[in-house]
């Protein structure tokens, strides 16, 4: 290792023996690091922050003041801490009690931890999430998610990357169909009469809906706080219509992300194979009608974010 390869240790930090700290890694003044944590390369390690043996810290990982990383505790590469975030590990914490082993709480790679935002212990932040600033974890947050308050809970999907494309809003005028940014995905008008007696709206196979469905389902009752989906499929096709109420749906293909909001009964989105479908943002009222062009089959759903991506990359589905 050349000179400029080397950490640099602020003379007035405390590295203890054993620790590991990887090249082009600054630990500025009063940080304190314990001899069995591990630390990756080119991470910046501010002022006051200390960090307990059992902690793995990846590549690039930025950590702010008046932070402090306890045992149990995992930041992949690029993971942003913001100032005077809290990490916990024990979930009935008592003086002089210690347990023979603490939760593993994960950040994953790219994710972003705002200021003075805690997190409970054993919890997963999920790859390129985002915690806003003084919101409280407390259950695991998907990929991509935006999460704020106390609990927190989903308000968003972050669109970072330079590929990504947000989808265009629906106007009621436009001729649809129309194929959003995001893995062929389409958004189709179905047909609205409307009379004195009522409103009617329906749909017909290959006409209105590209696909003969043999299954349906409904989802209704669903509190605004909580998001469904959040997987991708292989080989199944869906087709959703939020026939009263409404609900935004967040979209990824792998290389581009897209979220829309799904409000009129005449209005239908097609979701075809590989691509990782989230619903979240539901009103009280929220009734949604998806059909599926195949019976129900475990084997279909990719359920982990990480799998979806491999599977993406190799061209697989």
């Amino acid at each position: 290792m050349n000179k400029n390869e080397k950490p640099f240790i602020h003379d007035r930090a405390i590295v203890e023996p054993g620790a590991t700290i990887g090249p082009r890694t600054r630990v500025w003044a009063f940080a304190h690091v314990l001899g069995k944590a591990r630390v990756g390369e080119d991470c910046n390690i501010c002022d006051n922050t200390f960090i307990e043996n059992d902690v793995i810290i990846g590549n690039r990982v930025t950590i702010k003041c008046g932070v402090q990383l306890w045992d149990g505790n995992t930041l992949e590469d690029d993971v942003f801490v913001g100032p005077n975030a809290t990490f916990t590990n024990d979930p009935f914490p008592r003086s002089k009690k210690y347990l023979e082993k603490y939760p593993r709480t994960l950040v994953k790679r790219g994710a972003s931890i705002g200021a003075n935002a805690t997190i409970l212990p054993g919890v997963v932040i999920g790859q390129n999430a985002m915690v806003g600033a003084g919101a409280v974890v407390a259950t695991d947050v998907p990929p991509n998610a935006i999460v704020i308050g106390n609990p927190a809970h989903i308000k968003g999907y972050a669109e970072t990357g330079p590929k990504v494309k947000k989808a265009p809003a629906v106007p009621v005028g436009d001729d649809l169909p129309k194929t959003l940014p995001v893995g062929n995905v389409t958004v189709y008008r179905m047909p609205l009469i409307t009379d004195v007696r009522g409103s009617l709206s329906f749909g017909q196979i290959d006409t209105h809906v590209p696909f003969v469905f043999k299954r349906y389902f409904v989802i209704f009752d669903v509190l605004s706080r909580k998001v469904r989906g959040e997987h991708a499929h292989k080989k199944l096709h869906q087709f959703i219509i939020c026939l009263k109420g409404s609900c935004s749906v967040f979209l990824d293909d792998g290389i581009n992300r897209s979220a829309l909001t799904l409000d009129r009964p005449d209005v239908g989105l097609h979701l075809p194979p590989m691509v990782w479908a989230a619903q979240y943002n539901y009103t009280p009222d929220a009734v949604l009608l998806v059909l599926a062009s195949d019976p129900y089959d475990a084997e279909d759903y990719i359920r982990d974010y990480e799998e979806f991506l491999a599977l993406v990359a190799n061209g697989r589905g």
